[in-house]
């Protein structure tokens, strides 16, 4: 089969397209056909080396797959060959998905929404998989909640927007203007410009000094000292990227706070739930850029490094196959 190999990290070019061995499914796995996968803030950190210590060169990275079960392993009980599923790989455990197949156990995979393509299938598993764990197993999102999601326009922003409305919660979120018609339309109630506004501020005026039950955090920084400032009482933090440094979190000392740090766990039963939301109309997927599995490189370039397009949103679909 033909894959995107790692050989070393780095920049983007790192990418080799060679013939390697096709998986056999084990015990309780299914071979898949991956039709089209994505490409994720994690997959260019891996590339770069942030994790190099996770994983073992050369490696076959990426972490979405939406594709044709084709073989059935022994002990498999809820799949059969010729169902149409979508995943996330685990993660720094065995192939990734930048590959025409892939061998998986059938724990973490889920039928693919009928209602969508493959490339829009592989656009959700891990973004809109963390964006469930954000606000269903972590804050436990409530009616008529306020949430503010900083980074709304990236890819697990916009899921994440959708999700939380469904949820019927109230919806802040930052990002630039360009980009404010297009959350709005995914069902932001209010979105702040911060590149000219002061989002502390903003909030603060449109709670009436109450500030927001949860923060979601996708951008770093100093967001989660920050943030603080603009919790409710008993409010909560949920954040998916790393601490570059120590931060002073005094301000959600005085809120009784409770912060959340999510990396992703992969399972079949919020992938299920995602589908619900995706055949009812309630989720819908931002795909915005395809390339081929031999422009891996363009599509890492393009998310990392927005080039060609700096006002880039959204998600980036890979096809592997037709």
């Amino acid at each position: 089969m033909k894959a995107a190999i790692l050989n070393q990290f780095g920049p983007v070019d790192n990418f080799e397209i060679v013939d390697v061995p096709t998986p056999k499914p084990g015990f309780g796995e299914v071979l898949v056909k991956v039709f089209a996968t994505s490409v994720n803030p994690l997959d260019y950190q891996v590339r770069r080396g942030d994790y190099k210590d996770e994983l073992t060169l050369p490696v076959i990275t990426g972490h979405d797959v939406s594709g044709e079960i084709v073989e059935v392993g022994h002990g498999v009980e809820n799949f059969k060959a010729g169902d149409e599923v979508y995943y996330t790989p685990e993660i720094f455990k065995g192939q990734g998905s930048y590959a025409q197949y892939h061998s998986v156990h059938e724990s973490i995979i889920a039928l693919k929404p009928k209602n969508i393509s493959h490339l829009e299938a592989a656009t959700l598993p891990l973004a809109a998989g963390t964006a469930w764990e954000m606000l269903v197993t972590r804050a436990q999102l409530k009616v008529n909640q306020t949430i503010l999601i900083h980074g709304g326009a990236g890819g697990v922003g916009m899921l994440t927007i959708q999700i939380a409305k469904a949820m019927g919660a109230i919806v802040f979120t930052s990002a630039r203007k360009v980009h404010h018609q297009v959350l709005l339309e995914l069902g932001a109630d209010y979105v702040i410009d911060y590149a000219n506004e002061n989002y502390i501020e903003v909030i603060q005026q449109l709670t009436g000094g109450k500030g927001v039950d949860v923060v979601i955090d996708t951008i770093g920084g100093n967001t989660l000292s920050d943030s603080g400032q603009i919790l409710s009482q008993l409010g909560q933090v949920v954040t998916i990227v790393d601490i570059e440094k120590p931060q002073n979190l005094i301000h959600a000392w005085g809120k009784n706070a409770t912060y959340h740090f999510v990396f992703t766990r992969q399972n079949r039963n919020k992938l299920d739930e995602i589908t619900k939301l995706v055949e009812t109309g309630k989720l819908k997927p931002v795909l915005n850029k395809v390339f081929s599995l031999s422009e891996i490189s363009k599509a890492h370039d393009l998310l990392e490094n927005k080039t060609g397009d700096k006002d880039f949103y959204g998600k980036i679909g890979i096809e592997i196959d037709k």
